[in-house]
């Protein structure tokens, strides 16, 4: 699917990294993307990026603000970016703490330039718009690099979740076994092995059908972070670079409970719009059949809610974050406690 004679029809990308990838040393830069607009005919959008290259090994690419309302994985990687030593280092890392810059800037999940989801505009085109744009040249220009990526989510404004790493259910079970381990390197109080219910166009999907090791996260939610999560963000980083050799010393170890997400039967979509009121609470236990939620009518009075039942026994690992939703919204998730 990404194999170099695909690339090789392309145009090449507009995008520049302004940023030194194979010379030793602690190196920060820009991704400079051209983008005319009414305010600057000839300007352009600068992602920070840096990489660490110590002479030989594997490299790790390590990504933030996919969604530019979730603020774990930046956190994390503009300290990370801040704090490496390079004797620590043998390998490559490559650090772009805010992949969506735009929506990174304006604090929204989608960019303000094109309305575009980064998170589903894999593989990219490079001469489509800004967001497009971007996912193109992680495609062809950093992921080729890359061994292992660690690429960082939480619920942003709308979801909030118990904090976890999690890696893919794959069909080609070695990688799918190297995934699971670095997820276990994380070190996150929860670990999810994970079915996504809209695959298409994810980073995670681009990386993972180039045999990459992939692990990802969602360490929170509500549009903020907290001491916690970050903490979890800082410390999931170092363990993974050291489980993959970059990064001397050993990952520590840290207990993690395994969720599984085995299906449809996880997600509960509110019917109506309404008022939503929990009546669980994250990492609560629950059975099928029971009340996890319900939606009070808002346009008037004397109107009974309207009940959601988990469609299966687990705990809720996420829930819809702010007080009012829409009919669509996913207002709940369960996952399934490994024994």
């Amino acid at each position: 699917m990404f194999g170099p004679a695909a690339i090789e029809n392309l145009p090449p990308s507009p995008m520049v990294a302004k940023v030194e990838f194979d010379r030793d040393g602690i190196h920060h830069g820009f991704l400079r993307m051209p983008y005319s607009r009414d305010d600057s005919a000839w300007g352009s959008i600068l992602i920070p990026i840096a990489v660490a290259k110590n002479g030989d090994g594997p490299t790790a690419l390590l990504t933030g603000g996919n969604h530019g309302d979730e603020y774990e994985g930046p956190i994390a990687l503009f300290d990370l970016a801040r704090s490496l030593k390079l004797d620590q280092v043998s390998g490559r890392i490559i650090i772009v703490p805010a992949l969506n810059y735009p929506a990174f800037r304006a604090g929204t999940r989608t960019s303000p330039i094109d309305k575009g989801n980064l998170n589903r505009s894999f593989p990219g085109r490079p001469f489509g718009n800004p967001t497009e744009k971007i996912a193109d040249f992680v495609t062809r220009d950093l992921l080729p690099m890359a061994d292992i990526v660690l690429d960082y989510h939480s619920g942003g404004r709308t979801l909030d979740f118990l904090p976890f790493a999690a890696a893919h259910i794959l069909d080609d079970k070695r990688q799918e076994a190297a995934c699971f381990a670095a997820v276990e390197a994380f070190g996150a109080p929860y670990s999810v092995k994970m079915l996504e219910i809209d695959a298409v166009g994810m980073f995670d999907t681009t990386a993972e059908t180039m045999g990459k090791v992939f692990v990802t996260t969602e360490l929170g939610g509500g549009g903020t972070a907290s001491a916690r999560t970050a903490q979890i963000a800082k410390r999931g980083a170092l363990g993974v670079l050291r489980h993959a050799g970059i990064l001397k010393g050993a990952p520590e170890k840290r207990p993690t409970k395994w969720l599984d997400m085995p299906g449809d039967d996880c997600f509960t979509f509110s019917e109506i719009d309404g008022l939503i009121e929990p009546l669980v609470d994250l990492g609560d236990a629950v059975v099928k059949g029971q009340p996890i939620a319900c939606a009070h009518p808002i346009d008037r009075t004397g109107v009974e809610p309207f009940t959601y039942t988990a469609k299966m026994d687990g705990v809720l690992a996420a829930r819809h974050f702010p007080g009012l939703v829409k009919a669509g919204d996913c207002i709940a998730v369960l996952g399934v406690l490994e024994t």
